[in-house]
C-alpha cells in the first residue's frame, strides 16, 4: 500500500537528519546500554537490560517509520498565484464575514493552530482544486459550515 507523504523540502531535510541521528548516534547509545546491562549478569531480573531492549525497539520502530515516510515522500513547493488550491498553496477564505488564511500542507506538516492544515483533513481536502469565488461546505461536529475562497497566494 502506497501512502504518499507530501513534504516541503525543509521538512524532508529535517526527517533525513532525524533518521541519520537515529541510525548512528541513537543506535550506538542503545547498543552501549545493552552491552553494559549484559555485563551486570543475570538478564532474567535485569531491569536495565529490559529498559534498553524496549528503547531499542522504539528506536528501530522510529527508523522504520521514517524510512517508510521518506520512501513515499513527494516534495512540493509553496505555490503562489490565482489558479486552483493545491498542496503548498496559501488560501484566503471567508466565513461569516471573517477572513482566515490557511496553508495546505501534507499531513506530516499540519499544525492547525498555526494555520497549516492537512490536505487530508476535512477542511483541507474541501479546499483542494477550488478557485477564488468558489463556496465550500464543510461538515463539522457542530454542523455544516460554508467558506468562500477569496484568493490563493
Amino acid at each position: 500500500m502506497e501512502n504518499k507523504q507530501y513534504l516541503t523540502k525543509e521538512r524532508l531535510e529535517q526527517l533525513k537528519e532525524e533518521l541519520h541521528e537515529l541510525k548512528t548516534k541513537k543506535r550506538l547509545e542503545v547498543a552501549e546500554r545493552l552491552k553494559r546491562a549484559k555485563e551486570l549478569g543475570d538478564l532474567s531480573e535485569n531491569s536495565e537490560y529490559f529498559e534498553a531492549r524496549e528503547e531499542q525497539g522504539h528506536v528501530e520502530g522510529s527508523i522504520f517509520e521514517l524510512e517508510e515516510m521518506l520512501r513515499n515522500a513527494e516534495v512540493f513547493e509553496r505555490r503562489h498565484g490565482n489558479g486552483n488550491v493545491s498542496i503548498g498553496a496559501t488560501v484566503v477564505v471567508e466565513r461569516e464575514g471573517k477572513q482566515t488564511k490557511y496553508v495546505i500542507v501534507g499531513s506530516n506538516e499540519a499544525k492547525p493552530e498555526s494555520g497549516m492544515i492537512s490536505n487530508e483533513s476535512p477542511l483541507g481536502s474541501a479546499f483542494l482544486n477550488k478557485k477564488p469565488g468558489d463556496v465550500v461546505t464543510v461538515t463539522t461536529p457542530k454542523g455544516k459550515v460554508e467558506y468562500k475562497v477569496i484568493s490563493i497566494e
